[in-house]
């Protein structure tokens, strides 16, 4: 029983026709494109990584070539799943968006390795379709106010409340005997309703006006990039 099993094993072939292959490869790159494209729409700006694009396009390609070598070959499958064990990826990813991308270049190349184009072909289309509806979708930037100056904070934090109809959260108070570190949260939105609401006049400029404040400083941060 052992050695059906193992003559089972070794003589599963995968092997293709020299126009299937092509095919394959073809299909693959077809698709590659379009998500090539789909991660250029949805990345657009300080956001996209031109590199990370091309890496995407040669994954279909590669798992591609995988599946269409594999086959239906039981013993080189297992023997693939063994080698590629020892592989580890320790890039941090800084958008959740490129692990999706990451998982559509693999399910792509395995369906253009096993020749069933149909399945790729739709789901393509409908994550192509869907990434152009919500692949550009930007979060609310988030404002960190930073005020540093000498102990007495009372007047800026009236200003501050006052300035942004008391919208904006107090997180960190670092004080110490002489000095003192104020940060708050603002939203773009409350931002830029401040600054219509105060006729143009900027934060820095009130803050600034109060005897004691050394440095104010307005940080941009969102899921993507802190500025």
């Amino acid at each position: 029983m052992k050695e059906n099993l193992y003559q089972y094993l070794s003589t599963q072939s995968g092997s293709l026709s020299t126009g299937d292959i092509i095919m394959s490869f073809l299909a693959a790159a077809v698709i590659a494109g379009i998500i090539f494209v789909s991660y250029q729409f949805s990345h657009s700006g300080t956001v996209y990584s031109a590199k990370f694009n091309v890496s995407l396009v040669m994954l279909t390609l590669v798992t591609t070539l995988v599946m269409s070598v594999i086959g239906n070959n039981i013993a080189l499958s297992l023997g693939m799943v063994g080698a590629l064990s020892i592989v580890r990826f320790r890039t941090a990813i800084k958008d959740s968006r490129d692990t999706a991308y990451i998982f559509w270049c693999i399910a792509a190349g395995i369906c253009c390795g096993i020749q069933d184009y149909a399945v790729v072909g739709i789901g393509t289309g409908v994550i192509f379709f869907a990434m152009l509806l919500l692949g550009n979708v930007r979060n609310n930037d988030r404002y960190l106010l930073v005020i540093r100056g000498k102990r007495d904070a009372k007047e800026i934090q009236q200003t501050v409340n006052e300035y942004f109809s008391h919208k904006a959260l107090f997180r960190v108070d670092n004080s110490d005997r002489e000095r003192t570190e104020l940060i708050y949260e603002v939203s773009k939105k409350n931002l830029d309703l401040s600054l219509k609401k105060n006729e143009g006049i900027e934060i820095n400029a009130l803050l600034f006006a109060i005897k004691g404040v050394e440095s104010v400083n307005l940080v941009c941060q969102n899921d993507e990039i802190s500025r």
